[in-house]
C-alpha cells in the first residue's frame, strides 16, 4: 500500500504511557489472581490513532509528551513499533494503563492519571507542536489531559491549527471537551457518554449507551455540541453507529456487524479513519464513512489501534448515510 506524506497528519499525545494487557478467566475483586498472559505496549489514544492510520497507508507525526525514565521507555517502544515521534521530555514519570480482558470478553480498564504537567512543560509541548505544524493539513488531539494541565489546553491546539491553516480533530471528554468547544474545533468525536458529560455535567463513562433510542440521543448530543461551539460533531454509540451534525444538517451511519471481541481502541481507530480521510480532502460525511469502517474493523484485532486494511476495504462500501 502506498504511504502518504508522513507530514500530512499531525497527532498530539499529551498523556501517553505503558499499556499492560492482562488476560484471565474471570476477574474476582478482593482476591489474589494470576493472569495467564501479560503484554506491555506503548499506550494512549494518540498511539492508537497512529497505529490505525497505518492501515490507510499513512504514518503520522506524533508529538509525544514523554515524562521521566518511563517516558523514555515509551518513546523507545514507539520507535521500535515504527512510529514517527517528536519526543518532548517533561517532569515526572509516564503513567500505566491496566487492561483486563476476561474469557467472556468483559473488559476492565484502569487508567492512571499521569504526572502533573506544569505550565512550563505545557508550553514546551505546544511549542513542539507549533514547530511541527508547517506542511500538515490535519491535527488530531486525543485523550485525557495530565493533571495540572488547564482544561482549555486542547482549545489552544485548535487555535494553533487554525492559524496554520490546518483542520483540528479533538477527541476529548469531560472538562477538556467542554473547555475546547468555545474555540470552534473543526470536528469533535466524543462517544455518547462523553458528550453527555460535557453538555450536562454527568459523570457516566459506560461503553454501551443506555436508553431505548441511542440514535436519537446521539443526534441530540451532536446538535448540542454544535450549539456549544464545535464546527461539526460526531457522537459515537459503540455497536449502534455514529451521529453527525454540521452546519448543513445532521446524519446517521449505522455500524456494521463485525466478529471480534476487542473493543478497546475502537474509538481511536475511528478518529484515525476520520483524520486520514480529511487529510486527503474528503468532505465530512465521506470521511465519517471511512471512520466507521476503520473503527469497526479494529474490534477484530487484539492490539488497540490494530486494523486490517483488507477488512476496512470490505466494510466501507456497504455503509450508508442516513439523513436525520
Amino acid at each position: 500500500m502506498p504511504t502518504h506524506d508522513a507530514r500530512s497528519l499531525l497527532v498530539l499525545g499529551a498523556n501517553l504511557g505503558v499499556d499492560r494487557t492482562l488476560r484471565l478467566e474471570r476477574l474476582r475483586p478482593g482476591y489474589v489472581q494470576r493472569p495467564r498472559s501479560a503484554e506491555a505496549t506503548a499506550g494512549g489514544k494518540a498511539v492508537n490513532i497512529c497505529r490505525a492510520s497505518r492501515a490507510h497507508g499513512v504514518r503520522p507525526r506524533l508529538v509525544a509528551n514523554l515524562p521521566g525514565r518511563v517516558g523514555e521507555l515509551v518513546g523507545d517502544m514507539l520507535a521500535a513499533e515504527g512510529h514517527d515521534v517528536r519526543r518532548v521530555a517533561t517532569a515526572g514519570e509516564a503513567r500505566s494503563q491496566i487492561i483486563i480482558i476476561e474469557d467472556d470478553a468483559r473488559i476492565t480498564v484502569l487508567n492512571e492519571p499521569g504526572p502533573v504537567l506544569s505550565e512550563a512543560d505545557l508550553d514546551g509541548l505546544l511549542g513542539a507542536l507549533l514547530e511541527e505544524l508547517p506542511g500538515h493539513r490535519v491535527v488530531a488531539a486525543s485523550g485525557s489531559l495530565p493533571p495540572g494541565a488547564p482544561d482549555d489546553a486542547y482549545g489552544r491546539v485548535v487555535e494553533l491549527a487554525r492559524a496554520a491553516g490546518a483542520l483540528s480533530v479533538v477527541d476529548a471528554a469531560r472538562a477538556a471537551l467542554r473547555a475546547c468547544l468555545p474555540f470552534g474545533p473543526d470536528v469533535v468525536t466524543p462517544n455518547l457518554a462523553e458528550a453527555s458529560a460535557a453538555l450536562l455535567g454527568t459523570t457516566d463513562e459506560a461503553v454501551e449507551a443506555d436508553g431505548d433510542d441511542p440514535r436519537a440521543a446521539a443526534l441530540e448530543a451532536a446538535r448540542g455540541l454544535l450549539a456549544a461551539g464545535a464546527r461539526s460533531a460526531l457522537v459515537t454509540v459503540g455497536r449502534h453507529g455514529v451521529a453527525g451534525a454540521a452546519a448543513d444538517g445532521r446524519f446517521w451511519i449505522a455500524a456494521p456487524s463485525v466478529a471480534g471481541a476487542f473493543p478497546v481502541g475502537a474509538g481511536d481507530s475511528f478518529v484515525a479513519g476520520l483524520a486520514v480521510a480529511l487529510e486527503r480532502g474528503d468532505a465530512l460525511r465521506e470521511a465519517t464513512l471511512a471512520a466507521v469502517a476503520t473503527g469497526s474493523a479494529s474490534v477484530a484485532h487484539p492490539l488497540a489501534g490494530g486494523v486490517d486494511p483488507a477488512l476496512v476495504a470490505r466494510l466501507q462500501p456497504a455503509l450508508s448515510l442516513e439523513p436525520a
